[in-house]
C-alpha cells in the first residue's frame, strides 16, 4: 500500500497530468521528499523555507495539517493527502 496524494489542476504539469499520485514516508515532509524524487519541481510549489507555503492548503484525511503538526505530521499507508491552492478574492 501507499499514500494517495491528490493533486490540484494547477500542479498537474509536475505529475504528467495525473490527478492523484502515490508516495511513501513516515511524515508529510518525507512524503513530499518522495514525491519530489519522482515528480521534480513539486516540492518547490509546496514548501518554502522549511514550512508549507502560505497559500497552499494540505489535508490529511480531510484534516488541515497545519493543525496536526505541519510537515512533521505522521502519515501512513492508506492515508489520503489532498493539496489545494488557497483561493482568495471577491468584490468589495
Amino acid at each position: 500500500m501507499a499514500i494517495e496524494v491528490r493533486i490540484p489542476t494547477i500542479l498537474r504539469s509536475y505529475t504528467d497530468g495525473a490527478k492523484a499520485v502515490e508516495g511513501k514516508g513516515a511524515t508529510l515532509e518525507e512524503l513530499i521528499g518522495d514525491l519530489e524524487a519522482r515528480h521534480p519541481g513539486l516540492k518547490d510549489r509546496l514548501v518554502e523555507k522549511g514550512a508549507l507555503r502560505r497559500f497552499v492548503n494540505v489535508y490529511l484525511n480531510d484534516e488541515d495539517v497545519r493543525f496536526l503538526g505541519g510537515l512533521e505530521t505522521p502519515v501512513a499507508d492508506g492515508d489520503t493527502v489532498t493539496v489545494l491552492p488557497a483561493v482568495a478574492g471577491g468584490a468589495a
